[in-house]
């Protein structure tokens, strides 16, 4: 977009970790426009807007790129320019692009984000590329040595889907040594912001703590929801998470339960 390259998710990991994320949840916090102004006056499309420091980060990652890097080592940069410690690992160096068939037409999943504004119905979800790409080593690492693996409350079927798509991804969460804990993104039965719901609807996965056990299974070994589930374990608590408050509750629930989980069977591989 705008002849860089953006990672949408990498990127929003990194903002919210850098403490830097803006109040729509995305993009930089204090960011300013003029690069988009200036392209509008151009008369040149802008439906996809890059505040002016979220494009230098994003032409950061592209000038590692062009020069032959990986897209592991290139958002690297973006992390390290933004004073993260953590890793931040993008789930492949190959190109996965997620697809969305919405009123008889294939869009590019931010062109239906954005131009049409998330809109049922989704008729298909297509992942372009997802056999010829595989789990970066670094991220096949972070697995192996991690003593607890989230899968976090986002969109089941465009957000988490394509990580657990990508060809051995489930073996290697499967056989991970540490426990799995997925947190669910219903509150109540609903999705608190996003197209989660239309998305879940097209695939068939209940909007529920059981719909999201049954989308994970044989991947996770214990879910955080609102609501009690059966057949796996699970902790129950109040998953909307408003403020920083919110987040740190829920947090502490899901490595709560990641304890318990270790503590049941600490005699190693699952």
């Amino acid at each position: 977009m705008h002849g860089v390259h953006v990672s949408p998710d990498p990127d929003l990991v990194t903002y919210w970790l850098a403490d830097q994320i803006d109040e729509r949840g995305y993009g930089l916090r204090g960011d300013t426009w003029h690069v988009m102004d200036a392209l509008a006056a151009a008369g040149r499309p802008t439906w996809f807007r890059l505040g002016d420091r979220d494009l230098a980060m994003c032409l950061i990652r592209t000038e590692l790129l062009r020069a032959g890097g990986r897209l592991t080592d290139a958002h690297a940069a973006v992390v390290e320019a933004l004073g993260v410690r953590a890793r931040v690992l993008p789930m492949s160096d190959e190109p996965v692009a997620t697809l969305v068939r919405h009123n008889g037409r294939v869009l590019p999943f931010q062109e239906y984000m954005i131009v049409e504004q998330a809109a049922p119905p989704v008729e298909d979800v297509a992942l372009e590329g997802i056999q010829r790409a595989s789990p970066s080593g670094d991220v096949l690492a972070a697995l192996a040595a991690a003593t607890l693996i989230v899968l976090g409350p986002s969109n089941p079927v465009i957000s988490i889907g394509p990580i657990l798509a990508l060809p051995g991804m489930r073996e290697a969460l499967a056989g991970a040594t540490a426990p799995v804990v997925a947190l669910s993104p219903f509150v109540g039965g609903h999705s608190v912001k996003g197209p989660s719901e239309h998305f879940c609807a097209w695939a068939g996965i209940e909007t529920s703590a059981g719909g999201i056990a049954q989308a994970y299974a044989g991947v996770i070994d214990g879910l955080v929801a609102d609501e009690p589930l059966d057949g796996l374990p699970s902790r129950v608590t109040d998953t909307l998470m408003p403020d920083v408050a919110g987040m740190r509750r829920v947090a502490r629930v899901v490595l709560e339960l990641g304890d318990a989980l270790v503590s049941a069977d600490p005699s190693g591989p699952r």
